[in-house]
């Protein structure tokens, strides 16, 4: 599936503690300064509660303030083909984000000084009932954005992103994608079930919540049902830099093709964390074959800084299958360059 060539194919502050400092002005009025991570040197990293990063809940914070960006957790698996138990990821991903510290030297800035960012716990979603969950997961991101938080949303299974990009396209139009997964996730029905991990920006598209001038994936391999597969990805507009372009054109080149393509148009990032290589990415529930490192994932995130990133999700990380959190560890980190990233919009 490798293009030919460079390109798309169609087909600060420094951080050096654990708290908070001095919060930003808007306008005349003063917001409170951030709370930030409980203090490593008072509490050690493996005691107290998890939260994301350390991060102080939604609920604790101030009455009458929100967060700029929330880490909302959405554990739903109802929707996988093959290896179940996404439904885990949320708490395993905030267990593993424990180590996470204050400040990104990759990006030159502390996320959590200069927002508020807080965990906004998990949806509750019904586990029998798809339509059902796909309702709960809209209407609760919707509260949260509509409140005026920016998501980084913790799956759960790939289902999850299509209420999270109408949520999205409610507030903002309909938004360009950047996809990074093995698969496509444009295919029609599994057994007849139109809703399911490898149908959502299909049916996206069908609503016509995405741009489609500017949608795009990244990191795909591996086999495929048939060509047509391509043939109906590229009808709806995807652009596909592969994993194989990754490895032979460099972290560089695709950060340059896909910041083309995207411009100034609002942008949401959804990540399954296969499109990492089984070997960073065990714990998954379709993992494949030649997948791209977490090094060359987060260098591509960190190329999209001052794109207009709007929302994120990092899901399908199944804990029965990972061995020492290294999925979760690689999902917590690609959380925090997302945070980080969305932290920095309003600098």
């Amino acid at each position: 599936m490798a293009s030919t060539e460079v390109g798309i194919t169609d087909g600060s502050t420094d951080g050096s503690t654990d708290g908070s400092t001095d919060g930003s002005t808007t306008g005349s009025t003063a917001r409170p300064a951030p709370i930030g991570p409980v203090d490593s040197s008072k509490t050690p990293r493996f005691a107290g509660f998890a939260t994301f990063a350390r991060l102080p809940r939604l609920d604790q914070l101030p009455a009458g303030e929100t967060a700029d960006v929330a880490v909302l957790g959405a554990p739903f698996d109802a929707g996988v083909s093959y290896r179940p138990g996404a439904r885990f990821a949320p708490a395993a991903v905030r267990e593993a984000s424990r180590l996470l510290r204050p400040y990104h030297p990759g990006l030159d800035f502390s996320p959590f000084e200069a927002v508020q960012v807080a965990d906004a716990g998990d949806i509750a979603i019904n586990p029998f009932l798809l339509d059902q969950a796909l309702e709960q997961i809209e209407e609760h991101s919707g509260e949260l954005v509509g409140a005026g938080s920016k998501l980084v949303t913790i799956g759960g299974d790939h289902t999850i992103a299509l209420p999270l990009l109408r949520t999205m396209a409610r507030k903002h139009g309909p938004v360009a994608l950047l996809h990074f997964d093995a698969h496509l996730d444009t295919w029609d029905t599994y057994f007849g079930a139109p809703y399911t991990h490898g149908t959502p920006f299909r049916r996206a598209f069908e609503e016509g919540i995405l741009d489609s001038s500017a949608v795009a994936h990244v990191g795909t391999r591996g086999p495929l049902y048939s060509k047509q597969d391509l043939t109906d990805d590229q009808r709806m507009g995807f652009g596909i830099v592969t994993s194989a372009d990754v490895m032979r054109q460099g972290v560089d080149a695709a950060v340059q093709a896909l910041r083309e393509r995207i411009g100034d148009r609002p942008l949401y990032v959804s990540i399954d964390i296969d499109v990492l290589d089984p070997a960073h990415a065990p714990g998954t529930g379709t993992p494949e074959a030649g997948g791209m490192t977490s090094r060359e994932l987060l260098e591509i995130l960190r190329g999209l800084d001052g794109l207009n990133l709007v929302g994120a999700d990092v899901v399908e990380v199944a804990p029965p299958y990972d061995h020492a959190e290294i999925t979760s560890i690689a999902a917590a980190h690609v959380a925090y360059d997302l945070v980080t990233l969305l932290a920095m919009q309003g600098r």
